[in-house]
């Protein structure tokens, strides 16, 4: 992926949660920073449904600058993970204990996730 999105809006209340995405260097991936919510998630899916047509067996997701994912991001990386064909995974390094809590206790099976927190 050789294009960085962001998204960052700015309401009457203040400033919304932003999420930042950039290539990684030396391998396949991305790393991101900020929240993926409703405000951010069109941002999150489009870096998954990029990454599912990537065509190496590992994909990084560097998740180190991400403090929030609700449900409905995380459903996303799981669907996402069940569209890779076999052999194929995300590995989601240093995701908020939030998103792998709920991928734990709610896609156990999902085969095409891997958590590291190193």
């Amino acid at each position: 992926m050789n294009t960085r999105h962001q998204l960052s809006e700015t309401g009457s209340r203040g400033p919304e949660p932003g999420l930042a995405v950039f290539p990684l260097a030396g391998r396949r991936g991305v790393r991101a920073a900020g929240e993926v919510g409703l405000t951010t998630r069109a941002i999150w899916e489009g870096v998954l449904e990029q990454a599912v047509r990537e065509d190496d067996d590992v994909y990084y997701l560097e998740l180190s600058g991400v403090t929030f994912v609700d449900v409905a991001g995380a459903g996303a990386l799981a669907a996402a993970a069940g569209q890779l064909r076999d052999g194929r995974r995300f590995v989601v390094r240093r995701p908020p204990p939030a998103l792998r809590r709920t991928l734990d206790l709610l896609w156990p099976d999902q085969r095409g996730i891997e958590v590291s927190t190193s």
